[in-house]
């Protein structure tokens, strides 16, 4: 069949045009999915915390005294997972919790927000992974490696005395050395009492005799 050259040109620049339609569409949605994993990178990146991060909201005027470890402290707070902001748990419909320094009763990073905090003090904590529930999470509340960020107002701070500073400090070091001198005198008072024994055995066998 024998085309005219009008008929020819049509059907060449349906053919051009449906390629040029084709690839433009391919393209746009190259371009859609590279914009979308472009914003899921940069939304990861601003929820990736590698250091423990604490800024102050509100201080009041006079903070003379600052929480150290071993202090006791009154606190409110509201925990979020950073990357969503869900709270996962908050005091603000009870009594506030009750934190001893150094006793690890909270996740660490939270205990660590606390150290040099004084009474009235408002923070806002950003939590690493590793120093919150790490890789293991805390099901089904918190999902593994998540960020956590804390609100927290110290309502009270009791300092630990000096006598109970020695013997937070003092205590579990002579604990530790007393151990081998007990084993010693345990494995001494064994090692006598086998002793002992022994002639008492050799005089029943001698009376045998």
């Amino acid at each position: 069949m024998l085309y005219s050259f009008t008929e020819v040109s049509w059907i060449v620049f349906q053919k051009v045009g449906f390629t040029m339609k084709a690839k433009t569409g391919v393209i746009l949605v190259m371009l859609a999915a590279f914009v979308y994993v472009a914003a899921q990178d940069a939304e990861a990146e601003q929820n990736v915390v590698e250091e423990l991060l604490v800024e102050t909201l509100v201080k009041p005027e006079t903070c003379s005294i600052m929480s150290e470890m071993g202090d006791t402290l009154q606190i409110h707070y509201t925990g979020k997972l950073l990357a969503d902001g869900k709270v996962i748990d908050s005091s603000l419909s009870r009594d506030p919790l009750v934190v001893v320094l150094g006793k690890r009763t909270v996740i660490p990073g939270l205990e660590q927000s606390l150290v040099g905090v004084c009474e009235g003090q408002k923070i806002k904590t950003t939590i690493p992974p590793h120093l919150a529930y790490g890789k293991r999470g805390y099901p089904p509340t918190i999902p593994a490696d998540a960020a956590l960020e804390f609100e927290v107002e110290v309502m009270s701070l009791i300092q630990v005395t000096p006598w109970q500073k020695m013997v937070n400090d003092v205590f579990p070091l002579v604990c530790l050395g007393l151990v081998p001198t007990l084993l010693g005198m345990v494995g001494l008072y064994l090692y006598n009492k086998a002793n002992a024994q022994r002639p008492g055995k050799k005089a029943k066998k001698r009376k045998n005799k």
